[in-house]
């Protein structure tokens, strides 16, 4: 009966450590976070700030990965990037679900889904507790300061911990099997790769801008590594019935050079480019 029961064991653990060594590729899955990174900064600073500083009448300065500078300074322009964030994030939202085949596309937009939604609420967070960032900007003069603090905080609490961390966390489902002894091994290999791929890349292309170190700190350090923290912990829900695995289920993301070759491409671009800034007009 012993010698049954451990073949039986070693029966039912075979599939288990075949589905295991189907892992992701973390050189693609670095470089697709590389892609999405550059192109939620742009869509935050550039089009965001940007885009609401030529609404509003305002004259583009300078673009970097840490900033945007405008002739006028509006509360519309300081609330632009949170606000790209917000329509964005649900724009690839609409992506990601469209594909049911491709998992490189489908963890591409994801990602940028969960990059855009992550910075919008986290924004509101660093505002609301820092008194620092956009938001700073969008509620400086309104009284009582204490309140509209303390409303930045409760907005950031509800769309970061309550909707958007779960929101991204179901999407991430049809990545991780439905095995509950390896879905939350796997999540945390397609989580902890971006945060920590896109915060070094953020910092790093941060370091090069014009305005000063103390953006360093305030805007990539803290919008990468503070704004994408809930993919540093947000496996750990995953433990128990809170979130049940889906239907869905999407091959395994393989080496893919053309993701590796583009991202290369792009992180020069970013650092090198971006990252000490471009000016547009004199102030």
């Amino acid at each position: 009966m012993v010698a049954n029961s451990s073949k039986d064991t070693a029966a039912e653990s075979e599939p288990l450590r075949s589905l295991e060594s189907t892992k992701p590729d973390l050189l693609t899955l670095a470089a697709i976070t590389i892609v999405a990174t550059a192109i939620t900064n742009f869509l935050h600073e550039g089009l965001g700030h940007g885009g609401m500083c030529i609404a509003t009448g305002g004259k583009p300065l300078a673009l970097s990965t840490v900033h945007f500078a405008c002739s006028a300074e509006p509360r519309l322009v300081a609330a632009g990037g949170t606000l790209a964030n917000l329509i964005f994030g649900a724009i690839f939202w609409v992506a990601m679900r469209t594909v049911k085949r491709a998992a490189p596309w489908r963890y591409f937009f994801w990602l940028l889904m969960t990059f855009n939604l992550f910075e919008a609420g986290g924004y509101f967070l660093f505002s609301g507790i820092g008194n620092i960032g956009d938001w700073t900007a969008v509620v400086t003069g309104w009284q009582p300061a204490w309140a509209w603090r303390l409303g930045l905080v409760g907005l950031g609490t509800v769309t970061y911990f309550i909707l958007f961390v779960p929101l991204c966390l179901r999407e991430l489902r049809p990545f991780l099997g439905k095995d509950a002894k390896i879905r939350v091994r796997r999540a945390w290999r397609l989580t902890l790769v971006p945060y920590f791929v896109s915060g070094i890349l953020s910092t790093v292309a941060g370091a090069f801008n014009p305005v000063g170190p103390l953006l360093i700190l305030i805007s990539a350090a803290a919008a990468s590594f503070g704004g994408h923290s809930g993919l540093a912990w947000m496996p750990n829900l995953l433990h128990g019935p809170r979130v049940p695995s889906t239907q869905l289920q999407m091959p395994q993301i393989k080496r893919s050079w053309g993701w590796v070759i583009a991202a290369v491409i792009l992180a020069i671009l970013f650092i090198a480019g971006l990252g000490p800034g471009v000016k547009f007009h004199s102030a």
